[in-house]
């Protein structure tokens, strides 16, 4: 069996938020692992096929509306867990979701730069 060589467009970014999921025919509920502005992740106990179609709605951890992703397609399934592309956003959605992707990405420089002393200080090795 040939292997498919995954690639991504845009980065993911770790997170952890609860997820309810939907299909013909499953419904589920599970943790959002990474996202992305294109996909995530979701590792849950249930079942799923890949190519299946599904709707998401993420509950997020500061009180705002849940991300409601209208329709996304299975592309891949490991054990537990699942990736989906995201097919169709409403804008507001789509607003919501590059919040939150900037969000995590300044997060991320922000814990980058904390373990790379700038240079000259004392933590700097000298050679």
């Amino acid at each position: 069996m040939a292997h498919q060589l995954h690639t991504r467009s845009t980065d993911r970014f770790p997170v952890s938020y609860p997820v309810v999921f939907g299909g013909a025919p499953f419904v589920g509920e599970g943790a959002l692992t990474d996202l992305s502005t294109s996909g995530c992740a979701i590792a849950c106990d249930r079942t799923v096929l890949s190519g299946s179609y599904v709707r998401l709605s993420v509950l997020l951890p500061d009180q705002s509306p849940s991300l409601a992703i209208d329709l996304g397609k299975i592309r891949w399934v490991c054990g537990q867990v699942f990736g989906v592309e995201f097919i169709r956003l409403p804008t507001v959605a789509h607003q919501q979701l590059d919040r939150i992707i900037w969000a995590r990405f300044v997060h991320s420089l922000s814990r980058l730069s904390m373990a790379c002393p700038a240079p000259g200080t004392p933590h700097e090795r000298q050679y």
